[in-house]
This record gives C-alpha cells, structure tokens and sequence, in this order.
C-alpha cells in the first residue's frame, strides 16, 4: 500500500508494520492506568461549554497521550477533546491524530465499566489505524497493519484476532443509553434488530469487531474522537461506518461534528 508524500517515511513504515497500532495500545493503556484511580473514587466533574463532563482524569491521561504522540512522532498534529475545549479547534489537515482520553466521561463518574481511551491516526478524512482501551475491564482492541485485521487482549495477554459475524437472523443492536426505550426499540427495529442493548462510550464498535453484536445506529451528533478509533477497529475486522448516503464516515469535517451514521458488523 502507497502512502501519501505528506506522510514521513518512519510513520509509513510503522504504520504499515503494523507497530504504529501497537505503540498506540501502550499509550492507551498508560492512560489507562492514570485513570483507574480516579475511578468510583468520588471524583469530580465539572461541566464544559457543551454541557458534557470532564474530570481531572480526562486530563492528566490526554496530558500522557499528547506527550508520548509529540515524542515519537513530533509532526503529526493532534485533535484532543480537552485540549479543543480548552484552546480551540484546529484546523483540519490531511493528517492528524483523533485523541478522546476517556470517552463515557458521565458513566465512568457515576461507576460504569463502559469507558475509554481512544486514539486514531487520519489520513485524508479516513481513520487508518485505531485503538480502543477499556480501564475498567483491562481490556484493548486495536487495528493492525491495513489489511491485517483487528485484535483484542487483556492487558498483559498476547493479542487474539477479532472479526464480526454474519448477520444472524435476528440481529442484536447496541443503543446509546440517553434513548429511551421507546426511542431505542424503534430504531432498532428500523435495522432489522428485535433485540437491542443500551452502552456507553466507542465500546460498542469493539463488540460489533468481535462478532458480538450486529449494528450500531446513532441519529444525534457525536464530536470525530468519540468514533475515529472505534471506526478504525471496526473497519479492520471487517465492519463497516457509513452516514446516510452510504459512504463511509469520515474526519476532518467543520466543529469536528459528526451527524448520524450505522455502524454494521457482518
């Protein structure tokens, strides 16, 4: 696979190696391990300009992520949520990383399991690599080399390869939890799912990767680094992210807004 000129030589290599999705899994579970004590400890959220939380977790792990990022690729610039919140948004390029430190920040303050940490690399608007990690299961889903699939480990574990599953019959949906259950059966319904589970956070893209689960919908917006790397799992185990003309999703986009989009497995 040919890469852009824009694109270095070392991060063409690690990308293509398939070391650059490795790397990115050590960070995130760095950031991981900044965050856990945070966790059911009765941390404080205080409330951004958007109405969403953010704590002092949030923080220090995008700190960690952005400082390990500008030291083994100092080129590549970087879209972080706290950093956006906090000085504003960039300017789109053709490369850049996607940083979400802990997406689920309202669950993980009130002691859900289902946050994240979740970084992707873009290259021309599509997440060429990703990585999810999930603090309070120690667990981590990642891309690989494009074209080699995605993987999932516990922490400490060696990687185990993922990919979806073919449409069952009766397809399973995964919901986000601020639907009703009205709201939720209907939608599911629309993607032929009789069934449907509500969850925090890009978590659900990694359980459509690991076959499952079939099909995430979401009709409200959501910023680019709660979807970049979980799309970028996804893609990689066989999945699919498209927004309602049927093209697959993509970054870059004005405020860093996505609009509505299915997330499918097999």
């Amino acid at each position: 696979m040919g890469y852009p000129a824009f694109m270095s030589r070392s991060l063409s290599q690690d990308l293509a190696s398939g070391e650059l999705a490795e790397t990115l899994a050590e960070i995130a579970e760095a950031a991981a391990e900044v965050i856990l004590p945070y966790w059911r400890s009765g941390v404080a959220a205080e409330t951004k300009a958007d109405d969403s939380p953010v704590t002092q977790a949030d923080r220090e792990a995008e700190a960690l992520i952005l400082a390990r990022l500008r030291e083994l690729w100092p080129a590549v610039p970087a879209v972080a949520e706290e950093d956006c919140e906090a000085n504003g948004p960039p300017q789109a390029g053709p490369l850049f990383w996607l940083i979400d430190p802990l997406d689920g920040t309202k669950g993980f303050v009130q002691g859900r399991e289902s946050f994240t940490v979740n970084i992707a690399l873009i290259v021309d608007g599509a997440p060429v690599a990703g990585v999810v990690s999930a603090p309070a299961t120690r667990i981590t889903w990642r891309s690989a080399a494009p074209g080699g699939g995605a993987f999932r480990r516990a922490y400490g574990e060696a990687w185990r390869s993922i990919r979806v599953r073919a449409r069952p019959d009766e397809g399973v949906a995964l919901l986000s939890h601020s639907l009703t259950d009205d709201e939720a059966t209907r939608l599911a319904a629309r993607h032929g799912c009789r069934r449907w589970q509500g969850m925090d956070s890009s978590l659900k893209f990694c359980l459509l990767a690991e076959g499952r689960f079939d099909v995430y919908p979401r009709l409200g917006p959501t910023s680019e680094w709660d979807t970049a790397a979980g799309q970028a799992v996804l893609e990689a185990a066989g999945g699919r992210v498209m927004v309602e003309d049927g093209q697959p999703l993509r970054y870059g986009k004005p405020g860093w807004l996505n609009g509505g989009f299915v997330a499918m497995g097999g």
